[in-house]
């Protein structure tokens, strides 16, 4: 209900954020990292931290700040697998929060305007999407033949870039012209998600694409509503609270006012 993700099940016990999905994978004696040098688990903490400072405010941007972008895809997306009347708020709700959050780490000084605080995280994506093509190499891994942590993480950021159709791509555009990381979540997603790849066909994804067409079109008919329930509110002539009387008892503890007989 707090719209956290990603978010894993359990038996009877709900984890989410990456970090807490880890540890208690760990603690269920699963680790990709096992085998790894102390120098490659240090290389796998530096990188995530690229990961979460350079990259991770421009997908913020990507799918919850640019209008376009939020409108025709993330706002129904995430509105579809929201029950009523959390579907209506919620969204919003998140969207303000990726807006706080890149204010709060990237709108210091000297960039004192949102169009160039949006310049500088996009560039900052940009030069951490080079640095994982120029790390990653031909390599199948970033740690050789098995995938790790820092793969996850990895695939983890770029799959929804590459994979989900936006309007405006600029994100897009630049990983398409890094080969090898394309084919990093090619090779990810064949492997580990087969099902969920290879079974659309491509009329299964026209109605996909249909169903989210009219999702789009439900939510904001019922966002409209809303709004012109509120205005019609607003213009309806309002009367001022009246003022209840106020009994006063007699001597004789009696009612002074004329209503000193209520009947029962």
């Amino acid at each position: 209900p707090l719209g956290d993700i990603p978010v894993l099940i359990s038996e009877d016990k709900v984890i989410s954020q990456p970090a807490k999905i880890l540890n208690f994978l760990r603690k269920q004696k699963y680790n990709a990292d096992y085998e790894l040098s102390a120098k490659q688990g240090a290389d796998t903490l530096a990188y995530i931290a690229l990961l979460e400072e350079k990259l991770l405010p421009a997908l913020l941007h990507t799918f919850w700040i640019e209008a376009e972008n939020y409108c025709s895809v993330t706002k129904p997306w995430f509105a579809s697998r929201i029950a009523f009347p959390l579907s209506l708020y919620l969204p919003g709700k998140m969207s303000r929060e990726a807006l706080n959050r890149i204010l709060l780490t990237k709108g210091g000084p000297p960039l004192y305007s949102l169009t160039e605080v949006e310049a500088q995280i996009y560039r900052d994506a940009k030069e951490c999407l080079n640095l994982l093509s120029k790390r990653l190499g031909t390599s199948q891994f970033f740690f050789g033949d098995t995938p790790t942590t820092l793969d996850a993480f990895v695939f983890g950021f770029l799959a929804p870039i590459y994979k989900v159709c936006f309007p405006r791509v600029q994100l897009q555009e630049h990983l398409k012209q890094l080969p090898n990381l394309c084919r990093f979540c090619d090779d990810i997603l064949t492997c580990y998600f087969r099902l969920s790849v290879s079974g659309h066909s491509s009329a299964g994804q026209n109605t996909a694409d249909a169903n989210l067409q009219k999702l789009t079109q439900l939510v904001n008919k019922e966002s409209n509503l809303i709004e012109k329930m509120d205005d019609n509110l607003r213009k309806s002539p309002q009367h001022p609270p009246r003022k209840l009387t106020t009994l006063k008892l007699a001597a004789g503890g009696e009612e002074s006012s004329p209503f000193n007989r209520l009947s029962p």
